[in-house]
């Protein structure tokens, strides 16, 4: 069994006081003072996150667009460079292979951004399918990754790199110099609050770290680790690859058809997802809200009224922002529908909850 990896910020996080743990074959922070006050943090002022252990493989040449055309279940071809899109690659059988972020820098030039631990299977799948006209490279060692979120993320982060963002609107980037070095600053996230992801040279990750706290420390702002990216996640109805999808599931069933544009033409795994959307689905993911005091967890099983199981819980926690407990959960499709009664057996009780639609929390316009 390999070592796991380290990002260039690992001697930076212990210096923080990070709780370091194993995630994803990652050596990363779990969190620094508490789960709590950094998830508070980031939805009251900002958190700082290292995601440096993302994935990045670049598509090059006059086949890169056809190639993601032919991989990903959005139209990639509606996107226009300096602009970012949500989608996800699958099999034949619409099962998800991963979900993951199309930057497009130029029009033969595409960024995509994985998930750590199926990068080394993205990029064999991708390798696969490409034929003439692609260069496909695996960037991942080339960049490390910060994410910066939360209300004051924006003002902060312009002052730091000493730029205007207001132009970079969500969802789109701008590609710039940072010491001498390319960089890529995109209004994305993983929270639910306004953010930006830095992509840049791994030698700098540490300087510019210590930049923002420094000029985020009179506005609150603190390092935040794997447990707060967590919660925040989860109370915006974020779905996390190997917990909430897998390759046993399609995005029609994880309530991601939002991002299936079946119309756009042939792809992998399109005919099955064609026959989903004309059949149905046997389960659908749905938010569960508890009614009861409890907090899901991950395996814990759905329950009818009459104590029959109907589902089970992917993921789930004790919401912070909003005082009790919620979870994402599979159910039965009969199920799926809002404001539906259920309970989920926790510890051998079935503690009542109601089934919702995500996201549990919207951020303040």
């Amino acid at each position: 069994m390999s070592e796991p990896r380290k990002t260039p910020l690992y001697e930076w996080h212990r210096r923080q006081g990070g709780r370091i743990v194993d995630f994803a074959g990652w050596l990363l922070p779990i969190h620094y003072r508490g789960v709590l006050e950094e998830h508070l943090a980031v939805r009251e002022r900002a958190g700082l996150f290292d995601v440096s252990h993302m994935g990045e493989i670049r598509l090059r040449g006059p086949g890169a667009l056809a190639l993601v055309q032919r991989l990903t279940v959005n139209d990639a071809a509606k996107i226009v460079d300096g602009q970012a899109q949500y989608t996800a690659m699958v099999d034949e059988t619409g099962g998800v292979i991963d979900d993951l972020l199309v930057y497009r820098l130029g029009e033969e030039d595409l960024l995509l951004v994985v998930n750590a631990a199926t990068t080394a299977k993205d990029l064999a799948w991708i390798q696969r399918h490409a034929g003439e006209g692609v260069e496909v490279t695996d960037e991942s060692g080339e960049w490390a990754q910060l994410a910066l979120q939360g209300p004051v993320a924006a003002d902060l982060l312009a002052e730091v790199l000493e730029q205007d963002l207001d132009d970079v609107r969500y969802y789109r980037f701008r590609e710039i110099a940072l010491h001498g070095r390319p960089a890529i600053v995109s209004r994305t996230g993983y929270t639910g609050e306004d953010g930006f992801e830095l992509y840049l040279a791994p030698e700098l990750a540490p300087a510019v770290a210590d930049a923002i706290l420094e000029r985020g420390a009179a506005r609150g702002v603190i390092p935040a680790g794997l447990g707060a990216r967590d919660t925040l996640r989860l109370e915006a109805g974020m779905l996390l690859y190997g917990s909430d999808m897998d390759e046993r599931r399609t995005p029609i069933e994880a309530g991601l058809s939002w991002i299936v544009k079946l119309d756009k033409g042939e792809f992998v795994g399109r005919d099955a997802l064609v026959r989903q959307r004309d059949e149905g689905t046997a389960e659908r993911l749905v938010g569960v809200r508890m009614i009861g005091r409890g907090i899901p967890r991950h395996g814990y099983a759905v329950l009818d009224r009459d104590g029959g199981r109907i589902g089970e819980v992917t993921s789930g926690t004790f919401s912070p922002t909003l005082k009790e407990g919620i979870a994402l959960a599979y159910v039965k499709a009969a199920a799926a529908e809002p404001d539906q009664e259920v309970a989920i057996e926790i510890r051998g009780r079935a503690v009542p909850a109601r089934v919702v639609k995500p996201p549990f929390y919207r951020r303040p316009r």
